[in-house]
Parts: structure tokens; C-alpha cells; sequence
């Protein structure tokens, strides 16, 4: 008997198994941080807020971070073995651009969990402790949890393109012209991410800053991704 499992198929069946695993966590939980944990903090009282960053924050952003490192690293193999089975130029189709469009989106919202948004909450989650056993809170905690705080509602706004372009790769295909404008599809998707990501880094949350805010936020960009898409190509 022949085992599905053990066949290259069956094993980018299970990439794919894990892949969506720890995406629902790392997703998941940062719908929970942005949607519910944030104004919980707004409305409760200071001890409470204490008590929960000392000791629910740490344990839900464990997940997180790992949750995005292997839903990354995951997805990373997928590409290559798909590249390796199917031949690179398929990363030229339909399927390949709405992948790349995801996965471009997908891996700045990885590097901005491990680079921005968990070394600025270590440093809010030690001024708590140190305040709550009688130390001095540190002075930049704020300003640091307010930066973790941009680079969170940036990556919401993102996951919302992100997951309609890793689902059309597979369920919209779209027809590709005679001579697609590549180059100018690449540029601009590239400015607009480039665009917020840098917003994220130095600005403010601005239209991000509410709930309806980042959501509607999300789906506008959505449309113009596939505007793009559908005009270009």
C-alpha cells in the first residue's frame, strides 16, 4: 500500500497543513491584541492593565511570535518547492503574482512581529514588572508600546490583503494579457507597501487608530491591489 502522505503532493499537503495552522494562531492572536486586548487596556484600571501585561501579554505574544516565524517559514518552503516542482517561471502566472502579492504582504508582517512589535513590548512588559515590585517604570515604555502599537494596526491592515490574495492564487485565477506591465504592477505594489510599512516604522496610526478604521482600511486596499492586478496584467 502506497501511502498519499509520502508522495511529493503529500508533502506539500502537509507544508500546507501547517502552514494554515500556525497562521490561524499568529492571525488569530493578532485580531485578539488589535480587536479586544486593546480596548480591554482602554477602559480597565491600571492594576488590572499591570497584572495582564506581566502576565497575559507575555504568554499570548509567545504564540504570536512564533506563530508568525513558522507560518513564514513554512509558507517560504512551499514557494521554493512549488518553484522546484512546477518550474520558477509559474511564479509569471496568475497563480504566481497573486502568491507573491500575499507573500510579499505576509513577510513584512513577520519581520515587523520579531523586529518592531516584540523588542518595543519587551520593553513596556519589564517597565510594568519593575513598577509593580516597587522600581522606577522605564521612561521610554510608552513611547516604545505606542510604536508596537503602529506596527500591529499595520499589520492588520495588511493580513486583510494578504489572505484574499493567498486564497485567489488558488480559487480567482485571473487571464493574464498578451504583455503584462510587470514592472509597473511591481513598482506599485511595492510603493504602497513600501509606503505603509514606513508609516509604520515612523508615523502615526492616523485612519488605523479605530477598529472600523483598520478594517475599512484593509478592504480599500484589498481593491486596489486587485485593481492593479486586473489592469496591469
Amino acid at each position: 500500500m502506497q501511502l498519499a502522505l509520502l508522495s511529493t503532493d503529500g508533502f506539500l499537503f502537509l507544508l500546507r497543513w501547517f502552514h494554515f495552522f500556525f497562521g490561524v494562531i499568529w492571525i488569530g492572536l493578532l485580531y485578539y491584541f488589535n480587536f479586544v486586548q486593546g480596548a480591554f487596556f482602554a477602559e480597565t484600571d491600571a492594576a488590572t492593565k499591570s497584572a495582564a501585561t506581566q502576565k497575559l501579554v507575555p504568554r499570548a505574544l509567545w504564540w504570536f511570535r512564533w506563530g508568525a516565524m513558522y507560518t513564514f517559514l513554512t509558507g517560504f518552503i512551499i514557494l521554493m518547492a512549488r518553484g522546484h516542482q512546477g518550474g520558477f517561471g509559474i511564479f509569471g502566472t496568475s497563480w504566481g503574482f497573486a502568491i507573491l502579492t500575499g507573500a510579499a504582504l505576509g513577510t513584512l508582517m513577520f519581520l515587523n512581529v520579531w523586529l518592531v512589535i516584540w523588542p518595543n513590548q519587551k520593553v513596556v512588559i519589564q517597565s510594568a514588572t519593575q513598577a509593580a515590585s516597587g522600581g522606577q517604570a522605564i521612561p521610554d515604555a510608552a513611547t516604545r508600546g505606542a510604536r508596537a502599537g503602529v506596527a500591529s494596526r499595520t499589520n492588520v491592515l495588511f493580513s486583510i490583503p494578504m489572505l484574499f490574495f493567498m486564497g485567489a492564487a488558488n480559487h480567482l485565477p485571473f487571464a493574464m494579457s498578451e504583455n503584462p506591465k510587470t514592472s509597473l504592477y511591481m513598482l506599485a505594489v511595492a510603493l504602497i507597501i513600501g509606503g505603509a510599512e514606513y508609516n509604520a516604522l515612523k508615523g502615526k496610526t492616523g485612519p488605523l487608530t479605530t477598529i472600523k478604521g483598520v478594517i475599512t482600511c484593509g478592504f480599500a486596499l484589498t481593491a486596489v491591489f486587485y485593481i492593479l492586478m486586473e489592469a496591469l496584467l
